[in-house]
């Protein structure tokens, strides 16, 4: 692996379990096994490095997503199947809930660099509900209840409010 594919395979576990502001860049360093020079190499700061991990998950995190739904194809059981995916997530990740409403709660409020991908993976994950329901009400519906099942679940350590929506959903796209 090159020094660059470790310090990301390093960051992508520890901004994930540890959080951004709690994982500094020498203990990336030191994890990831380079010298601090090829840490800067490729990454001229830590908001760059968060860049390249917000990227990193949002690649892996649709792709996840869209393997465990890719069997689905009425709109209903699509839509039903996506919640299932968070509760195979919070229980593969110890309900540690998105990593991109993670960071947003720890980066200052003029970081537009880091908050535009944050937002670029909300509005991608908004219009893949869009591109299963043509109603665009009742997508941004399913998009907030999914939203909130992913705070709802990471505080309370809990998949029953997914299980909520989902009965929800049924009302919705009876």
């Amino acid at each position: 692996m090159s020094p660059k594919e470790r310090i990301l395979e390093k960051t992508l576990i520890l901004f994930h379990q540890r959080g951004y502001n709690a994982t500094g860049i020498n203990q990336i360093i030191e994890e990831a096994k380079v010298a601090k020079a090829s840490f800067y190499q490729h990454f001229k700061s830590k908001e760059d490095l968060c860049v390249a991990f917000l990227n990193e998950r949002h690649s892996y995190w649709f792709k996840q997503l869209e393997q465990f739904t890719s069997k689905e194809k009425e709109p209903k059981t699509k839509v039903l199947t996506s919640f299932d995916f968070l509760i195979f997530m919070n229980e593969k990740e110890n309900f540690r809930g998105c990593s991109f409403l993670n960071i947003l709660s720890e980066i200052p409020s003029d970081n537009t660099k880091i908050l535009s991908v944050l937002q670029s993976h909300k509005q991608d994950l908004r219009v893949y509900f869009q591109n299963i329901i043509v109603d665009k009400l009742l997508s941004d519906h399913i998009y907030l209840l999914f939203e909130s099942c992913i705070i709802e679940s990471q505080l309370f350590k809990s998949n029953q409010l997914i299980e909520q929506s989902k009965e929800i959903i049924q009302t919705l796209l009876a």
